[in-house]
């Protein structure tokens, strides 16, 4: 392309309207699965299967389609990800069949889904 070509086609580009910012961000096409995430901490008071440990045992996301990743903070230095189809199918993999651990999941937004029950505290006699 010649020097005078290259101006011809810059003028015509300068001549055509600038778009709106909006315009510019990236949109997400028509057919694609839902957008979003909720991050959350998984805590445990107990551990009767004496593999995760006590305190903040999970960092995880919940994607929008209801996907759930998990990042195990144990064994260390990295830890292990698992992926589960729902949160439901998480809890019920790991958090129902262990209700004595007294699990807390805590979402970024302060939302709290806690599952398991303290012990009853004996009463003193009368």
């Amino acid at each position: 392309m010649s020097e005078e070509e290259i101006k011809e086609v810059a003028e015509e580009v300068a001549e055509e309207e600038t778009p709106e910012p909006e315009d510019l961000r990236p949109k997400p096409p028509a057919r694609t699965a839902p957008r979003g995430i909720r991050t959350f901490t998984v805590h445990r008071q107990n551990d009767e299967t004496g593999v995760s440990g006590t305190g903040v045992i999970i960092e995880g996301v919940l994607y929008a389609t209801g996907q759930v990743v998990l990042h195990w903070l144990l064994p260390s230095p990295k830890g292990s990800i698992a992926i589960f189809e729902s949160m439901g199918d998480f809890v019920g993999t790991h958090i129902g069949p262990h209700p004595a651990n007294i699990t807390t999941i805590t979402f970024e937004d302060g939302e709290q889904m806690v599952y398991g029950q303290k012990e009853k505290e004996e009463k003193p006699e009368e």
